[in-house]
């Protein structure tokens, strides 16, 4: 019954979508394109000021143009956000969103992507991947971007200052076909930070239990060695810290096993190896898979006796982020724990404070380097024979605009941010509202997507929020110094369509056969050599790892070279 109720809502959203494609004002399929010159003369159609109406008010009721978006289920619909009806009054160009949750959108993506007839003129969080965007530019699926750069001066200007961002968005083709997201503010190469709770451990000194530690060390930046990490997490589990009269719901360390932060990959650089979820990383301009190197069977081995002994908390390799930041409010139960802010995690964050990665047996300190990414890519994608393309080109390259990028991501003048710039000539946070989050605040009021926030804009454009400058504070102060100059994310990446059908023939299984082991290993107790040659042969032989990390250099040296 389930089955056939699920089959018949996606067939009733694919016959809503196809009914809401074509005619009315808000459907692109019966109105012709007015060209360039008819624009400028009829509709006032102007790009070169960034900051004028992109069209008259003839404009406004005569062209419209439909977007299909995903939102978070927080988020008012995109037709009444105040930084959309704001973008209207500003730019005269009049937009019908049309707005589904994520868990449709994944649903519904294909089925329009497929769709010749009946399609909108854009799609937005579209999480268009590389290789779908290679298929549906072949098949001129996709508007070519690039070739209407002139009607874009932000867009131009930041592919001309910024080649590495060019070099990630153009495909084997020499074309631009999807618009990115670019939030750089030096977060996400770094998702992992150590806090420890300061009273437990005091407790643990003053008991005797490990060596080499005073009270007055226990402040932010304490350095802290694993032997002297598992002292302190041995105490936590066999004691009944929180003084509840249970000495078993410590969890003397804690994380969310492969969540995007606050996972388990800063363990591995006890051992000198800068692992990642993707166990990828650049090492002297050479794509690394982590899982290659001989410590990594050593730190995997080391991090599941911690597990077998209870010192890792095992319900860390299935809890949910949500699960995981419920659990620590109320009574404290975290020692260890890696988030990016102690605020979020626990109810005192004050009893917290940060370390320094752990040093691991043989001396190593490593922060590790996730591959998430700063620039995203196919954010965008606009359909091929959209009419009036070039207004709507222009209207998305508002969205670039520091200022408004500003509000695209975090919400609107006027209710998130002040009308009045402060001294400094930048957007400046109002106070939140009395029983709101700042994240509440935010995924309610700011669609994000398509924007582009980078040094100049935090620099003389926009006030980062607080909890963003703590999380830098503490990540230059304590976790950026033990970052390996020779080693790099690996970036948004574009391939050839050769290279691409060599990823989707074998990545996905490379990936699940590493998990599977993986996840094996550090629940029952590590790895046997001889599972450890195993895996290494199957790597290089049925999971083709060798071709993988051929085709990501090959397209890691093409990007390189265009930086």
């Amino acid at each position: 019954m389930k089955k056939t109720v699920t089959v018949l809502l996606i067939l009733a959203l694919a016959l809503a979508l196809v009914s809401c494609g074509g005619g009315g004002s808000g459907g692109s399929d019966n109105r012709e394109s007015a060209g360039v010159d008819k624009l400028v003369a009829d509709y006032g159609y102007q790009w070169e000021d960034t900051s004028a109406p992109i069209l008259n008010d003839k404009g406004a009721e005569e062209i419209s143009f439909r977007i299909y978006s995903s939102k978070n289920a927080s988020a008012l619909d995109y037709n009444d956000m105040k930084i959309m009806q704001d973008l209207f009054a500003s730019t005269n160009v009049n937009v019908e969103w049309e707005n589904v949750s994520e868990s449709v959108y994944s649903q519904q993506k294909n089925l329009i992507l497929g769709n010749a007839a009946e399609q909108p003129d854009a799609l937005y969080h579209a999480g268009i991947t590389a290789g779908e965007i290679n298929k549906y530019a072949q098949r001129h699926k996709f508007l070519p971007i690039s070739d209407y750069l002139q009607y874009m001066p932000n867009f131009s200007k930041i592919l001309e200052e910024r080649p590495d961002i060019k070099a990630q968005l153009t495909s084997e083709d020499g074309k631009i076909y999807s618009l990115p997201r670019v939030e750089e503010m030096g977060l996400l190469q770094s998702p992992n930070i150590l806090f420890l709770n300061k009273n437990w451990a005091a407790a643990a000194i003053k008991a005797g239990a490990v060596d080499g530690l005073t009270e007055a060390d226990l402040k932010d930046g304490l350095s802290l060695t694993a032997a002297q990490a598992e002292k302190l997490m041995t105490y936590f589990r066999d004691n009944d810290m929180n003084g509840n009269g249970k000495a078993d719901d410590e969890r003397p360390m804690s994380f969310v096993y492969n969540n995007w932060q606050g996972n388990q990959c800063d363990l591995y650089g006890m051992f000198g190896l800068n692992d990642n979820l993707e166990h990828r990383v650049v090492v002297d301009g050479k794509i690394t898979y982590t899982v290659q190197d001989e410590r990594f069977k050593e730190a995997t081995n080391f991090i599941a006796n911690w597990v077998t002994n209870n010192l890792i908390d095992k319900v860390s390799f299935e809890i949910s982020q949500d699960n995981f930041l419920a659990n620590g409010k109320g009574a404290e139960t975290y020692g260890f724990f890696y988030w990016w802010e102690s605020e979020t995690v626990v109810s005192n964050p004050e009893n917290y404070i940060v370390c320094a990665p752990l040093a691991g047996p043989n001396g190593d300190r490593t922060a590790c380097l996730s591959n998430n990414p700063e620039i995203s890519t196919g954010e965008v994608v606009i359909f091929a024979n959209v009419p009036n393309v070039e207004v709507l080109l222009t209207y998305f390259d508002r969205y670039y605009d520091p200022m408004i990028s500003a509000q695209i991501n975090y919400g609107p003048i006027g209710l998130v941010y002040e009308e009045e710039l402060d001294a400094n000539g930048m957007l400046v946070q109002k106070p939140l509202p009395e029983g709101v989050t700042s994240d509440e605040l935010r995924l309610q009021n700011a669609p994000l997507g398509i924007i582009y926030l980078s040094d100049y804009a935090w620099e003389h454009v926009v006030n980062m929020e607080p909890r963003a400058k703590l999380r830098l504070e503490r990540l230059d102060a304590y976790v950026t110094p033990y970052l390996p100059a020779n080693a790099s994310p690996t970036p948004n990446l574009q391939f050839t369509a050769k290279e691409l059908n060599v990823i989707s023939q074998y990545e996905s299984a490379l990936n699940d056969y590493i998990r599977t082991n993986l996840i094996k290993w550090l629940m029952n107790g590590g790895v046997s050599d001889a599972d450890w040659a195993t895996f290494q042969s199957d790597l290089t032989g049925r999971t083709h790892l060798d071709e993988i990390k051929e085709v990501y250099q090959a397209a890691y040296d093409r990007y390189a070279s265009a930086e």
